[in-house]
């Protein structure tokens, strides 16, 4: 065949393998919705290959389009609302050291602990994660369902709208906080308790609905029909996890202690929750030490700081999800942002500045880890692997959930001068191993790309890329 530039080869033949060109990449490509032929006289054989291209073939653009809007509201809400839970808690164990300050209702005073002592519930927090693994039952475990049922250059869209939910969540906490503040004493119940009672009400409540409603995997869910269910797995990479695998693997696990990617990956985890949880923890008691107002107004100048991150999460995973731009410059670019605002921070020019700066210091630090995960899922391989290092890097990346509000001591106050300077050293070094990173696992980040474009320019002439991806960064580096 002839290779010519056009985007799109066609032939009359709707049956016969084309070609397609994708910035200096060739793909094969074929008809939807006609069967391919195992042999020539159209005969069977149980080939995987020839089954996988029989399935990715059964459905035409629109239906895949149908298909993929139906599993996204099957899926996304409801990991959604999971996410929702999990940044009320952390946002509310923030608000809630604030919450009736200065009067016999309020946390510090109620529990006799200094605010130093508080700042060590991030420890007792987080500790436990880091140890045994155990959050990966939380949110590792959406991240790998999504790896179930998206292609990683899927993921980011997905994750933007999640991630959505969770700065909602911000803005949802700081109106509970402000409103719970202002019922305290009800009942002989303070305002930071009536918080915590509502929240797990209502965790229980989401739980009896995530067991009975969230899918598990396409292999087994009854609302796809079996064509669909065929195709979904198709259409994921090899690398991918699928539920049809052994239940666990050793073998996995050391290949992916072995893979030097899992340990860059959560050296940026580390390193950037190292620098912004800090600041996020003492967000409340930062803007409330600015003296803008009173205590329970300084609860609702978190919302701007939530609403912001909502932009810059919808703008940055659609851009992501177009395929023309590498997804890990915008981790890249989100730490030199950071640097940026921590810098106006440590200098402290006004109170209005630091609020600006802590603004969208803090906006542009919870839209980077959507970014992130795409990227990491590119690099991840098979039902064990994924999942232990999805797991690996996100337990053991929390590490800064413990270590950075322990800079902010009450010593530093109202300022907080120090702190934000080492935050400002600490999200640097995570800029540089993004880079590194990057530098790393080019190949297999370039390809995804390609890849994607070329599905995109496929699905216009109702035709279905053939290829996929495969991961070769460690051979092409030399291990």
């Amino acid at each position: 065949m002839s290779q010519n530039k056009d985007p799109v080869a066609t032939t009359s033949t709707s049956t016969e393998v084309l070609e397609h060109f994708s910035r200096g990449k060739t793909f094969h490509v074929a008809r939807r919705a006609d069967a391919l032929s195992d042999t020539p006289d159209g005969s069977s054989i149980a080939d995987p290959d020839t089954e996988r291209k029989k399935a990715l073939t059964a459905l035409t653009a629109e239906e895949e389009k149908k298909l993929i809007r139906r599993i996204d509201w099957r899926l996304i809400p409801l990991l959604a609302l999971l996410y929702v839970m999990k940044k009320l808690d952390e946002s509310n164990v923030s608000n809630a050291r604030i919450m009736n300050k200065g009067t016999p209702r309020a946390i510090l005073t109620q529990l006799n602990i200094s605010s130093d002592e508080y700042g060590m519930i991030t420890v007792l927090y987080t500790v436990p994660y880091i140890l045994a693994e155990t959050e990966a039952g939380m949110f590792p475990g959406i991240i790998l369902q999504l790896t179930y049922w998206y292609r990683p250059d899927e993921m980011a869209t997905r994750l933007g709208w999640i991630y959505v939910c969770g700065s909602i969540a911000g803005i949802i906490g700081g109106v509970f906080a402000y409103a719970f503040n202002g019922v305290s004493g009800r009942l002989g119940v303070s305002g930071w308790q009536w918080l915590f009672i509502f929240e797990g009400a209502t965790t229980i409540v989401l739980s009896a609905l995530i067991l009975f409603r969230l899918p598990d995997f396409p292999s087994t869910t009854s609302w796809l029909s079996e064509r669909e269910k065929a195709f979904i797995q198709a259409r994921l990479p090899p690398n991918a996890p699928r539920g049809a695998e052994e239940n666990f693997s050793w073998g996995e696990i050391v290949t992916s202690l072995k893979d030097k990617r899992l340990w860059l990956f959560t050296l940026s985890w580390a390193l950037q929750t190292c620098g912004g949880s800090g600041v996020k923890f003492y967000q409340s008691t930062i803007i409330a030490n600015l003296g803008f107002s009173d205590i329970a107004t300084a609860q609702l100048l978190n919302i701007p700081m939530s609403a912001l991150a909502i932009i810059i999460i919808v703008t940055c995973t659609w851009l992501a999800g177009k395929g023309s731009i590498p997804i890990p410059l915008f981790p890249v670019a989100f730490t030199v942002i950071i640097v940026a605002c921590y810098g106006v921070m440590t200098a402290y020019p006004s109170d209005v500045g630091v609020y600006i700066a802590m603004m969208i210091g803090n906006a542009v630090s919870t839209a980077w880890f959507p970014l992130m995960w795409p990227w990491r899922a590119q690099t991840t391989s098979r039902a064990t692997g994924s999942a232990f290092a999805i797991g690996f890097v996100n337990s053991y990346g929390q590490v800064g959930d413990a270590i950075g509000p322990q800079m902010f001591l009450d010593k530093y106050e109202p300022r907080y001068q120090l702190p934000f300077g080492f935050s400002m050293g600490l999200i640097a070094l995570c800029g540089l191993n993004c880079a590194y990173t990057w530098w790393v696992t080019r190949h297999t980040e370039r390809d995804t790309r390609k890849h994607k474009l070329a599905r995109l320019e496929a699905k216009k002439h109702n035709n279905v890329v053939l290829d996929d991806v495969s991961d070769h960064d460690l051979e092409r580096a030399g291990r």
